[in-house]
């Protein structure tokens, strides 16, 4: 049995309407998804950049560092895993200081 509020049928309260009806919460969505945007398409340019590398110039990632075993290809790899990381503690900082505090504004204007 459905319960109310679930489902195809269901409407938002009225509350919520209003406030996706506020040019600051449209604005707020609309920036919070172009930041996303951004930094997924720089992840995407840095992991398929680094595929790529592999793909058609792999000499250069087979170079040697130093005189030991390790090759320029492991550190790369590495900055790939952590320029993930690091993108993903970029959004979650200006979410938690701006996207957060944005919206917490608006619920506080409409007692939500």
């Amino acid at each position: 049995m459905e319960q109310q509020g679930e489902g195809q049928g269901a409407t938002a309260p009225a509350g919520t309407r209003d406030i996706e009806q506020d040019k600051r919460y449209q604005r707020l969505v609309t920036m919070r998804s172009r930041f996303g945007w951004r930094l997924t398409i720089l992840m995407l340019v840095i992991y398929f950049g680094y595929i790529l590398l592999i793909a058609f110039e792999p000499h250069i990632l087979a170079r040697p560092l130093g005189d030991g075993v390790t090759s320029l290809g492991i550190p790369l790899g590495l900055g790939v895993i952590l320029a993930g990381i690091a993108l993903t503690a970029i959004y979650v900082r200006r979410a938690n200081k701006v996207f957060d505090r944005d919206l917490d504004a608006l619920r506080r204007d409409y007692g939500a």
